[in-house]
């Protein structure tokens, strides 16, 4: 087992463990207390009505915890019984979720969701145990020993969230971050019947459209960015090359996932228009003529294109039909758990904004690509 790079495991089971406190509480309003303990659903009556969905969500929404916590503890080498281990952490924040959903009136206790949330984790920490147990995560180790530096936690943790990140609809193919103008609608609204409103800029004109030249160059800002990530830990160039080959795939594939969920199958690349083909042309050219420069450059160039892309995107509005089209998909429960997926789309660029200045601040050596 290679000891030598962090496990992403960890920062992964906690970014998960975020998500379902967040799913669990939502809408996290209305709190009140009802007079009963918070553990009394654990002898209530099985519920009488249920359906596979719930099933299936409480399973599904717990075995991928168990399986990072099983895998973090197999891979640290310092957590003795690892199954165990993830069963008893993930079984116990099923238990607490549980409990706080007594003082939610949106939200119902239920002693078959803890037992099937605790059952989920146990699947997904089998499943863990397996995969050491036939050696698979020590190739894994070995491949990623291989592929990347022995700093590319953070990076890999960016870019595993980059895909779910582009399931929510933008307004700009490739464009995360574009949050100035909810957030200039957020904070007029939360300084309403205050003196401080007066003190908000007030725009001469509104926000425009997207001049063609200005969408190419966003789009291919917004698929360069993780190639440009990832090269700030790939050891050699070829690698960078598969690796950016792979980016460009995904995300393609992952966008046209999105317009299928949104507008129908039928329209799956209705976005892939002539800007959005030639920015993503461009940018292919982009990411060949930079697969030789060395770490820190790559992480250099990410933080202005990262700069570039949010300054862009964010002079542009959502146009009103684009706003009904996230009206009407948000009513949907695939995918969008209760507008995480949304909230992901928009804090992802600020994430890697603030992992690449970490990064640029530090100490670590300035490392050539290798051939």
């Amino acid at each position: 087992m290679t000891g030598e790079q962090p496990t992403t495991a960890w920062p992964l089971a906690l970014a998960l463990a975020c998500l379902v406190v967040y799913a669990s509480l939502y809408p996290f309003g209305e709190w009140r207390d009802q007079g009963i303990s918070p553990l009394h659903f654990l002898n209530e009556p099985l519920p009488k009505y249920w359906t596979g969905f719930d099933v299936g969500v409480n399973l599904l929404g717990y075995a991928p915890l168990g399986f990072l916590l099983a895998l973090a503890a197999l891979r640290s080498r310092r957590v003795p019984w690892a199954v165990s281990v993830a069963v008893l952490g993930a079984g116990l924040l099923s238990l607490t979720m549980e409990s706080l959903q007594t003082y939610l009136p949106s939200r119902v206790s239920s002693n078959v969701d803890f037992a099937l949330n605790t059952l989920g984790a146990w699947l997904g920490a089998c499943c863990a145990w397996a995969l050491e147990r036939f050696g698979l995560i020590r190739r894994w180790s070995d491949v990623r020993a291989r592929w990347f530096s022995s700093d590319a936690r953070g990076a890999l943790v960016l870019l595993l969230l980059w895909p779910p990140a582009l399931l929510f609809p933008a307004a700009v193919p490739m464009g995360l971050g574009q949050v100035f103008e909810r957030l200039e609608l957020a904070l007029a609204d939360a300084l309403i019947g205050t003196p401080f409103l007066e003190w908000l800029p007030v725009r001469e004109m509104e926000l425009q459209p997207l001049v063609p030249i200005a969408e190419l160059l966003c789009v291919a800002l917004g698929v360069l960015i993780p190639c440009l990530l990832g090269a700030c830990v790939i050891r050699s160039r070829w690698r960078r090359l598969a690796f950016s080959a792979a980016v460009f795939v995904t995300g393609l594939v992952t966008s046209a996932l999105s317009a299928a969920l949104s507008y129908g199958p039928e329209h799956a690349w209705a976005w892939l228009d002539v800007p959005v083909q030639v920015g993503v042309g461009f940018a292919a050219v982009l990411a060949l003529l930079l697969l030789a420069v060395s770490r820190r450059a790559s992480a250099v160039l990410a933080l202005l294109a990262l700069t570039v892309h949010l300054g862009l995107l964010n002079q542009a509005p959502a146009d009103p039909y684009f706003a009904q089209t996230l009206q009407i998909w948000e009513q949907g429960r695939f995918i969008h758990f209760y507008g995480l997926i949304q909230w992901l789309g928009w804090l992802w660029p600020y994430a890697v904004l603030l992992y690449l200045m970490l990064r640029l601040s530090g100490r670590e050596p300035v490392l050539p690509a290798e051939t």
